[in-house]
């Protein structure tokens, strides 16, 4: 029996651990697929290229969303986030599962689109926790620090706004919430409707 692929939101304030997350997730589950987001920002040192973001000029940006190639997207702080469009029609069509890293601007846009979507929200421990967090990325400068910690604020007043709260303390705890949730869902009877026709046209 082949399940119908799902389409899963993982947001989360800057510093939560979001590509730490799921760098894990798919060492644990290879066929779940990362959609990789495209952004006007300028990459970390770490960062790589059509692995982390697809790094991008805002007027390629903007011009592949006058040409309908992206899903959705916002603006965070002063640099804009989308996701192609796609990869994700191709994976979800192919049966497979499919993870948005997406802010939650975005998020309310999949929604309103993908009514079957499944939200997590990525919590941090604490607020101390979460600026030791990005001071510890040593890639923001004080103004940086203080518009991203007043943006997780607003984030997190919005975390309610999601299906699960998954609290990112130790990764390979949080990871294993994730898998259980992806798992869970995926067995939902709605997700099943072609497998309990199957069984009763085959009896």
């Amino acid at each position: 029996m082949n399940k119908k692929g799902m389409l899963i939101i993982l947001s989360g304030p800057s510093g939560s651990g979001k590509d730490t997350i799921l760098a894990e997730l798919k060492k644990r589950d290879q066929s779940v697929q990362l959609s990789v987001s495209l952004t006007t920002r300028a990459p970390r040192d770490w960062e790589i290229d059509g692995f982390h973001y697809h790094f991008v000029t805002e007027d390629e940006f903007k011009r592949r969303l006058a040409d309908n190639d992206i899903l959705e997207y916002a603006k965070y702080s002063v640099n804009y986030y989308g996701t192609p469009k796609a990869p994700v029609d191709k994976w979800l069509s192919e049966g497979k599962n499919v993870v948005l890293k997406i802010e939650v601007q975005g998020a309310q846009k999949i929604r309103e689109m993908y009514p079957d979507v499944v939200s997590i929200f990525l919590m941090p421990p604490s607020m101390p926790v979460l600026e030791q967090r990005l001071r510890n990325r040593e890639s923001e400068d004080e103004d940086d620090i203080r518009r991203r910690m007043a943006i997780a604020r607003d984030e997190i007043k919005r975390s309610s706004e999601y299906d699960y709260i998954v609290v990112n303390d130790v990764v390979d705890y949080a990871v294993s919430d994730i898998c259980a949730i992806i798992q869970a869902e995926g067995l939902k009877s709605k997700r099943l409707t072609e497998e309990i026709e199957e069984v009763l046209t085959n009896g």
